[in-house]
């Protein structure tokens, strides 16, 4: 049964006003620690940009947009009120509502883990890599990883011992690729964030909600190959859980 669900979120982040909308409304932005929403940006209310409505345009405190099912209500909408704060910083206010047709509990629960975990690399983002160019990598598991315990190999992987904390040091080397030699900047039962000198590596945890184990990449690398680097990434994920 379809049923209304609203995340809301409130986060300080180290950036101004102008630096955090062009993160989190342009294709460029949302790339950079969410995942691509579309090319180029929107412009006024009304507009419709990657498949939703804009409702509110007010750079560079107040974005917001909605997508309509058929019967006109609203599935899915995203609110973003930014404010400065002294010293170059800002105020996020995040709210993401809309409508869950099946399994509620389970979708609301991973819709706010995943909030959490975006915010931080929004964070991340804005600290240590602002405005540059970036390449999304992403690649999932099998369908192996989907059991309960999946995530805990991908963890060993990297080096490891439990969930990890930030600051922890992780380095891999995959096959074709630059070694990842990074430390821990998010730990969490279901994710795994590490940073490195050119990118923010996110891992999933989605097994937790009846999903394969993903990951997704942001580059900041010049001449960063997302062709290469997602075959690679999916390989090793593959092998992992062959």
């Amino acid at each position: 049964m379809a049923r209304e669900f609203e995340i809301r979120r409130e986060v300080e982040l180290p950036a101004t006003p102008e630096q955090v909308w062009a993160a989190v409304a342009t294709g460029a932005g949302t790339a950079s620690w969410l995942f691509p929403t579309g090319e180029g940006e929107p412009h006024e209310v009304g507009e419709v940009w990657a498949g939703h409505t804009v409702t509110a345009f007010d750079p560079p405190h107040h974005y917001a947009v909605q997508a309509q099912g058929p019967d006109g209500s609203v599935f899915n909408a995203l609110e973003y009120i930014i404010e400065a704060r002294d010293g170059g910083t800002a105020v996020l206010r995040y709210v993401h509502s809309g409508i869950f047709t099946d399994d509620w509990d389970t979708q609301y629960d991973a819709v706010g883990q995943h909030t959490d975990f975006y915010l931080h690399t929004l964070g991340q983002y804005l600290r240590y890599f602002d405005g540059r160019p970036v390449t999304y990598v992403a690649a999932e598991g099998p369908e192996a990883s989907k059991a309960p315990r999946a995530f805990d190999p991908l963890r060993r992987e990297l080096g490891l011992p439990g969930p990890g904390t930030p600051g922890d040091p992780v380095r891999l080397a995959l096959p074709g690729l630059d070694p990842l030699d990074g430390v821990v900047d998010y730990a969490a039962p279901n994710f795994l964030g590490v940073r490195t000198a050119d990118g923010l590596y996110r891992f999933y945890g989605r097994n937790a909600f009846g999903a394969p184990v993903g990951l997704a990449h942001h580059l900041f690398a010049p001449g960063a190959d997302q062709e290469k680097t997602e075959l690679a990434w999916r390989a090793w994920l593959d092998g992992l859980y062959a």
